[in-house]
């Protein structure tokens, strides 16, 4: 039986009322259902916009990369057939495989220059802005229609990872308009509505094979239980995201298989140090000390997951092997809050449904922050709108962040300016540090650059990663072709590969 909450979710979502989709190619068995938490009124089909999980989900049905990332975010080929660089770091040769558009035109040299400098344009909003913008679109050119050759503003042996970069999707030459978007991934356009269903078609001359399933319908279910009970009746195939109580019952339930990926996901509270009070060094200190990790593992992720350290990317290639864990330190955080002058002090963190452990984890840090001499109470906002929200309002919120490559993550998240650094850390020294680790040629130099800023931003940036949450998608029992593999890796939503029945 659908909860009340969830009834509501679906129904809206039209699981409950019927589809009404086009069966012309396939019904039934051929066509797959997938829900996700959707991003509301405000949604597009534009792929350089793409923040969520369900937006890069819709993106990688109608549109292609030139690279997408293997599960250690290594990078592989996709569009691009092959790469290399000058000596210097500076010049990169991209060549493209023979592939064609959903109108039948061939993807060229021209299609990629134009998506990347259109993806590149702070006022576009890509994920991928800041790493795009380190090409000098001026110098760039086509070489030949299947040949591109990007000039750098500065040299980076790391730039093929742009390639794979959510919002870095290859779109036709002039594309303004995606109404009716046209793209070269595995799946056509049928329908979409902001906030509602997205319904696709198989496209049967995609380069890398046709989709085994004829219709794809990635729908909204933004309460987890309403994914989780429209799984469990059979009104979708495919459950994004289940938290710790779902991954139980699902477990026990046994109809249903389970996707996880473990530490795929940092946990993170953002701690505005552009505003105050945490622009005093003391009170983002004393929130490191004053919180137990541990006990927010056990009890806001009900145990799937470990505690976290402060730094994006543990295990990944880059991370710092050396660190010590962040030790609960209460005298010591009561000390500093004393000295700020802030003893009592009232701080409110945003939150939301978007994640199951972000409430039940705002609650267990007011109990432990209040030891140490701050009141934290939380301002729950809608899914729908949250992350347009928190870029701009409070000084505290929740956020995660799946797998990226660990030097992505500090030139988009961390570094001075970056249109997602919502802590507004701004640090002379990292930035130079991290500019030096991407124009080292030598890779061992340039790992022991990366590990000298994560330090530093560890220290004072204000991104606190409280834990690393385990990444579970559940599937229905007759449900083939998809393995756990971590967001943001080309296994992910890999739905053309899907097989039902």
């Amino acid at each position: 039986m659908l909860s009340a909450g969830g009834a509501l979710a679906l129904a809206s979502s039209g699981l409950l009322t019927g589809c009404g989709a086009d069966t012309k190619d396939g019904g039934g068995g051929d066509r797959f259902r997938a829900a996700f938490t959707a991003g509301g009124s405000q949604e597009t089909l534009d792929p350089h916009v793409a923040p969520n999980f369900v937006d890069q989900a819709r993106a990688k049905a109608l549109y292609d990369t030139l690279g997408t990332y293997a599960d250690d975010m290594s990078v592989r080929g996709r569009l691009a057939e092959s790469w290399e660089s000058d000596a210097s770091g500076t010049r990169w040769r991209i060549r493209l495989r023979t592939a064609e558009f959903h109108d039948g035109k061939p993807v060229t040299a021209r299609d990629v220059l134009y998506s990347y400098r259109r993806a590149a344009d702070p006022a576009t909003g890509s994920p991928s802005q800041v790493l795009l913008s380190a090409i000098d679109f001026g110098a760039s050119k086509a070489d030949g229609q299947r040949s591109v050759v990007f000039v750098l503003k500065a040299p980076n042996f790391e730039f093929p990872t742009v390639f794979a970069g959510p919002g870095t999707e290859i779109i036709p030459d002039g594309t303004t308009d995606f109404g009716k978007p046209i793209g070269s991934g595995p799946f056509t356009h049928v329908s979409f509505t902001p906030g509602g269903t997205a319904r696709y078609r198989r496209w049967a001359d995609h380069w890398d094979g046709a989709p085994h399933i004829a219709e794809l319908e990635i729908v909204p279910a933004n309460d987890e239980s309403a994914r989780l009970n429209a799984l469990l009746s059979g009104q979708v195939h495919y459950a994004a995201d289940m938290a710790g109580a779902s991954v139980n019952r699902l477990k026990q339930d046994g109809s249903t298989r389970l996707l996880t990926v473990e530490r795929a996901t940092a946990q993170q509270l953002l701690l505005r140090t552009g505003r105050k009070p945490f622009d005093d060094p003391r009170l983002v200190r004393a929130v490191q000390l004053g919180l137990d990790r541990e006990a927010l593992v056990r009890v806001a992720l009900a145990g799937h997951g470990e505690p976290g350290n402060d730094l994006f990317g543990m295990g990944l290639r880059g991370y710092p092997d050396d660190l010590e864990p962040r030790e609960r330190d209460v005298d010591e955080a009561r000390r500093l809050v004393k000295r700020a002058g802030a003893d009592g002090l009232r701080i409110t963190v945003e939150t939301s449904p978007v994640d199951a452990a972000w409430e039940p984890a705002a609650d267990l840090m007011a109990r432990q922050l209040r030891e140490v001499g701050l009141r934290l109470t939380a301002n729950t906002r809608a899914a729908s709108t949250y992350f347009s929200e928190i870029k701009t309002k409070g000084v505290a919120a929740f956020n995660t962040t799946s797998t990226l490559p660990v030097s992505d993550f500090l030139q988009q998240r961390v570094r001075g300016g970056a249109a997602r650094n919502q802590t507004q850390y701004a640090s002379e020294t990292f930035d130079g540090l991290l500019e030096r680790a991407r124009t080292t040629r030598d890779e061992r130099d340039r790992l022991a650059l990366l590990t000298r800023a994560q330090k530093l931003a560890r220290a004072g940036s204000g991104l606190l990663v409280w834990a690393f949450s385990d990444a579970t998608d559940a599937i229905g029992a007759s449900v083939r072709g998809l393995r756990a593999a971590p967001p943001n890796s080309h296994d992910w939503a890999r739905f053309d590969r899907v097989r039902v029945g």
